[in-house]
């Protein structure tokens, strides 16, 4: 067995796990980085990424086929058709680039990948099959995988979101279960591509982690599109259709052809022999602090295997501060706020804290919002649903909150997350001559609304 020493190990080559490895890189820490897949983790190759790619197609296909039968612009063009194995080749070489363009980029920076799966020994040692490598610093960065659901085993007509992004055909029929941001991304999109669509969700409505007036626009969307809902109806099982109880508790059969089984996601702990660090845990995650620091000495974690919220963007953030944390700097992992973003049909964005966040931890506060309905911009782009909200103190006009819904909101959470970052109060805002005309103009009309003078409305 041949043994290699470094300073810097990472276990997984997703978006936190390759960002700790770039950012090590460039400042000058001997990094060996290691990942059993591709690189680019679940975000890159099933996730994030071709998840956007397929809605995308979804859209483009949508609208042609509104143009087809009655547009009000006064295009017409015939009925199309969808080639779903070339839409799904285009997303596969974005894809493609992507994690070439990591693999570059970890070349650039000296970082020694080593392809295979990891089996942690202790704290500095890590074997991945012949090769022993000794470390100083170890960071986990392992992700998560679908929650599995016992009674829906995936295999056949019974599907992951991993098997949804890459279908070899679109069903007729498609059950989503779940009714939360994978299970309605995905379903709007087959909905789109022409397949029949019903979600089941166990709650009282659709994206239980929203707000309710907040996911409004989003349940009038699904009714538009003829997506059915099944709300507090629980799953029993599959012979051939899917059986759901309702909230009578009688048992219906919903006939399918898929059933897409997108209940969340968990922390990826099982089989890389983490049980040997004995680390504390935080539920099914494990435990850090503000450090990203675990229970053992020089033994980081980071993104979803941390927990909550399991987003991307977070676990780079904390990439980057674990390799400046071991390059000798001073960081701590504060932010202000993590835009999360929903990308349904209208899109939802939540940065900080919601009217109802607020309120429970004790704040007096300011809430108003500004309709799409009344944005030129939003008019132009045949989008007149949705709003934005703004959440401030009443004592000193800080922004604590901001919320979005309405086509291409997420490009809104940039804004957002600066403004809390920065300590913006609502005059800073409103205050700010916002380019007409774009949908930006409602976050300015949102803070001019808190402080009582909208112009727009």
């Amino acid at each position: 067995m041949q043994t290699l020493n470094t300073t810097l190990l990472i276990i997984g080559g997703g978006p936190g796990g390759y960002v700790t490895a770039i950012r090590a890189g460039q400042l000058g820490i001997s990094t060996i980085l290691v990942e059993g897949q591709s690189l680019g983790g679940t975000c890159l190759n099933i996730g994030c990424i071709p998840s956007k790619a397929l809605i995308h197609v979804a859209e483009q296909f949508h609208q042609t086929r509104h143009h087809s039968q009655h547009s009000a612009l006064g295009i017409s063009v015939s009925a199309p058709t969808l080639d779903i194995n070339k839409s799904v080749e285009w997303k596969d070489g974005i894809v493609d680039r992507l994690t070439t363009g990591v693999a570059a980029l970890l070349k650039k920076n000296k970082v020694q990948v080593i392809n295979g799966w990891a089996k942690v020994i202790d704290g500095k040692t890590v074997e991945v099959g012949d090769t022993r490598i000794q470390c100083e610093h170890l960071v986990l960065a392992t992700g998560s995988t679908s929650v599995n659901l016992p009674i829906l085993p995936i295999g056949g007509p019974i599907i992951s979101s991993t098997e949804a992004l890459a279908p070899k055909s679109v069903p007729k029929r498609l059950v989503v279960v779940g009714g939360g941001y994978i299970g309605l991304e995905l379903g709007i999109a087959y909905r789109k591509l022409g397949a029949e669509v019903s979600v089941v969700e166990a709650q009282e409505r659709i994206l239980p982690a929203y707000d309710a007036e907040l996911t409004q626009p989003v349940h009038e969307a699904l009714k538009q599109l003829g997506v059915k809902l099944y709300l507090k109806h629980s799953v029993l099982g599959f012979d051939g259709t899917l059986q759901v109880r309702d909230p009578n508790g009688d048992t219906l059969n919903l006939e399918t052809d898929q059933v897409l089984v997108a209940v969340g996601r968990k922390p990826n702990t099982q089989g890389w022999n983490l049980e040997a660090l004995n680390l504390d845990m935080n539920g099914s995650a494990i435990k850090i602090d503000s450090r990203c620091q675990t229970s053992m000495r020089n033994v980081y974690a980071i993104g979803d295997l941390s927990g909550e919220p399991m987003l991307a963007h977070r676990a780079m953030a904390q990439g980057e501060m674990v390799a400046e944390l071991i390059s000798g700097k001073s960081r701590e992992f504060n932010p202000t706020a993590i835009a999360a973003v929903c990308f349904t049909d209208p899109e939802l964005v939540v940065v900080g804290q919601t009217p109802d966040e607020a309120k429970a931890a004790g704040l007096d506060c300011i809430v108003s919002s500004f309709p799409f309905a009344a944005n030129g911009r939003a008019m132009t782009l045949e989008s007149k649903s949705g709003f934005v909200r703004v959440v401030a103190r009443r004592d000193n006009h800080v922004i604590v909150g901001w919320q979005a819904v309405g086509v291409g909101v997420s490009e809104l959470s940039t804004a957002f997350a600066q403004s809390l970052e920065m300590g913006a109060r609502l005059e800073d805002i409103g205050g700010t001559i916002h380019a007409h005309p774009t949908l930006g103009e409602a976050v300015q009309e949102a803070a001019l609304r808190a402080l009582g003078h909208a112009l727009h409305l």
